[in-house]
């Protein structure tokens, strides 16, 4: 944390945003209990002099420009004739002065490579496409103290390239986003907007836009991720491999998690997600003995106890932003009792069966629907419901205990492409290049009397990222043992 209150209160960036060329003095607003009660014109006229050039040139274009280029020219050709708006989104205020880690929306990202706050892509239309310019805030201004004084100033919150850089690094005209909502304010003809990311952005464009029109812009862009190029493929690939190489640092330190709680496991993974990625692709899942069956435990405040199961579902997020998604149930002391053992392996050969329904031209339907019917087998085999497993699937039955679907498109969201339309998403076929989760289940909730008394408490989930290719799948996270024998032999080792 910064000690700010010992600096006056940062300019108005909600007036330099508004007036972007005035060479008038900003006022500038004190901190109600700030220590300074101004800056005095000495100082002002001081700051403003004696820095060093430090624009930045030659820059190379970064390694997914020439993706994001092709995905823009696929999103001109959809929506011909019409201006098409694509915010980043702003940063969110987390308690008073203090605001979240900034990510930029999904459908921004993946059109420019781009991570920026406030940052907008438009496309303007064109006798023969579209010109694409990516709207950003330029270097802090220097002579009216922005670059000190504001609170998101680079001498507050770093350097942030000049549009000049921002050009050359992303292949697109750059212009001042302080500009944009005028010129949108002052736009003819068709628009459509990326909404729930910029108010702004939306209110100067509230009398030219629709929902339906805007709805088919954010459906085009979700389902356009269906399919994964090989740039999104190798960053899949970086996120699965940190993410094994987390699952690893866990394995080693389950001796301090019983010594603490839930809370050491989570900070040992979100470590490694820190050092090798982004940040953590989701709320990490380290839900120890009964917690398991919670499916999204993510308070992560419980004891880690010997003898009971650890179920960890978490995935690291890339410098890119693209998500691993991976879930391991681990026993905390190395072995799996017999009943552990006994749901484990269900969900496993459940895993199984999912898994080898995966192929180009399969419908997306077939894994879950493999798996189910493994699972319901077993919960009819166990007698703890009743048969014939027809019956049980056409009913429902088993959904007592299996909870959810058996997994989900993966990519720049853990859920990805999650507003495409049913019959392109889970009513579809599968292709080469999709990437999809394979994560059957069985929770035995702690309180659920119509199981015998030795099943309450346990929770199981196997989860890996399954990549489609031409001739079948691979599987990104292969790297992490799934079978009961071979984890308890990975551990030991892993435990020295």
């Amino acid at each position: 944390m910064t000690v700010a209150d010992e600096l006056p209160e940062a300019l108005d960036s909600a007036a330099i945003a508004a007036e972007p060329e005035t060479d008038a003095e900003e006022p500038i607003k004190q901190r109600k209990n700030g220590l300074y009660p101004g800056v005095s014109d000495e100082l002002a006229e001081n700051m403003k002099s004696g820095w060093a050039d430090t624009e930045l040139r030659g820059l190379q274009p970064i390694a997914q420009a020439e993706h994001t280029a092709r995905r823009r020219a696929a999103l001109s050709a959809r929506f011909p004739g019409e201006r098409l708006v694509i915010p980043a989104g702003n940063l969110k205020t987390r308690s008073n002065d203090t605001e979240y880690p900034f990510r930029a929306s999904v459908e921004y990202a993946y059109l420019t490579g781009n991570q920026t706050e406030d940052g907008v892509l438009v496309l303007e239309p064109t006798a023969t496409g579209h010109e694409a310019t990516i709207y950003l805030l330029p270097r802090s201004n220097r002579e009216n103290g922005e670059f000190w004084l504001d609170g998101q100033g680079e001498l507050w919150v770093g350097r942030r390239h000049s549009l000049t850089e921002a050009g050359q690094l992303y292949g697109l005209r750059a212009a001042d986003v302080r500009e944009l909502a005028g010129k949108l304010r002052e736009a003819t003809g068709p628009v459509r907007v990326v909404r729930g990311y910029d108010a702004g952005i939306e209110a100067a464009l509230t009398d030219k836009v629709t929902g339906e029109h805007d709805e088919e812009l954010r459906v085009f862009l979700s389902e356009a991720r269906l399919v994964k190029d090989e740039f999104e493929i190798g960053e899949l690939q970086k996120a699965v491999d940190s993410t094994v190489r987390g699952f690893e640092d866990v394995v080693k330190v389950l001796d301090k998690a019983e010594a603490t709680s839930e809370r050491y496991i989570e900070g040992t993974f979100f470590l490694r997600a820190r050092v090798e990625g982004n940040d953590i692709g989701y709320g990490s899942i380290c839900a120890a003995g009964p917690h398991a069956c919670t499916l999204h435990w993510v308070r992560n405040d419980g004891p880690v106890r010997s003898g009971e199961l650890l179920l960890l579902d978490a995935g690291v997020e890339t410098h890119t932003l693209y998500t691993a998604d991976v879930t391991r149930t681990l026993p905390i002391n190395g072995t799996y009792t017999e009943i552990q053992k006994k749901i484990y392996d269900a969900v496993y050969e459940a895993q199984e069966a999912g898994i080898a329904a995966v192929k180009p031209g399969a419908k997306y339907r077939d894994f879950h629907d493999a798996a189910q019917r493994v699972l319901t087998e077993k919960l009819v085999e166990w007698g703890l419901v009743e048969g014939p497993v027809e019956r049980v699937l056409e009913l429902g039955l088993q959904r007592r205990w299996t909870l959810h679907g058996t997994g989900h498109m993966l990519g720049l969201d853990v859920h990805d492409c999650a507003v495409a339309r049913t019959e392109t998403y889970v009513d579809g076929t599968l292709e080469p290049g999709m990437c999809l989760t394979v994560e059957p289940g069985l929770y035995f909730q702690a309180d659920d009397l119509t199981v015998p008394e030795e099943y309450r408490g346990i929770g199981v989930r196997i989860e890996d990222d399954i990549l489609v290719t031409e001739d079948g799948k691979r599987n990104l996270s292969a790297g992490l043992p799934r079978r009961s024998d071979e984890v308890e032999l990975w551990m030991a080792k892993l435990k020295g």
